[in-house]
């Protein structure tokens, strides 16, 4: 237990206030000079987008809660090879998806949900609540037979909101590979959903 929420640091001595001003590039460098709670800023900041994509990725509330304390354990034990003046954000996600496909391959999960933002137009009220319905379950099942480093830069460009180079950066893949994968990831979804009888998706992943 106390390697799981090894990553789960306070500090009575200081105060929200303090926490809010501080920036993550403060943050990584107090951390970088071995102050664990520091490392409190990263994690209040970023620990809700790496949840929901963990989520995502898996499916399971408890995989990906999982997924979220050993990608921050990483972080700690690699925040000193960290190069400052670095958005922490896509650094973080990709130590994250790294942890989800390790523990995916030895858990073999099927990936299935998606966020409700990659609908175009998603805000039905209560006389839509049926179709909405129907189409999350037509999302869910197109973006499950997208290939894994597919659906992975979905997920990180429409969920995690990381921009293309972030993504990149992310992933450990060139940006036109980026874009080329979005391109055919939209492109299958859109005619799976087509099939479906469900709008497009939006975008072209630029």
């Amino acid at each position: 237990m106390e390697r799981r929420e090894a990553w789960r640091v306070s500090n009575p001595g200081r105060t929200a206030e303090d926490e809010a001003r501080m920036t993550d590039d403060e943050a990584i460098r107090r951390c970088q000079d071995g102050d664990r709670e520091a490392f409190r800023h990263l994690v209040e900041r970023y620990k809700n987008p790496l949840y929901g994509t963990a989520y995502l990725m898996t499916g399971n509330a408890a995989h990906a809660e999982e997924h979220v304390q050993e990608a921050f354990l990483s972080a700690w034990r690699g925040i000193r090879t960290f190069r400052r003046g670095r958005p922490a954000k896509p650094w973080l996600m990709r130590i994250l998806v790294n942890t989800v496909i390790s523990q995916q391959r030895k858990r073999q999960l099927t990936v299935v949900p998606i966020d409700e933002s990659l609908l175009p137009g998603a805000t039905p009220g209560p006389h839509a609540e049926a179709e909405a319905a129907e189409n999350r379950d037509a999302v869910r099942a197109a973006l499950a037979r997208l290939s894994p480093e597919h659906r992975q830069v979905v997920v990180l460009r429409y969920f995690a909101e990381l921009t293309v180079p972030q993504v990149a950066r992310s992933t450990g893949v060139r940006e036109g590979t980026v874009k080329s994968r979005l391109h055919r990831a939209l492109r299958q979804m859109r005619e799976l959903l087509e099939q479906s009888g469900v709008m497009e998706v939006a975008g072209n992943g630029a």
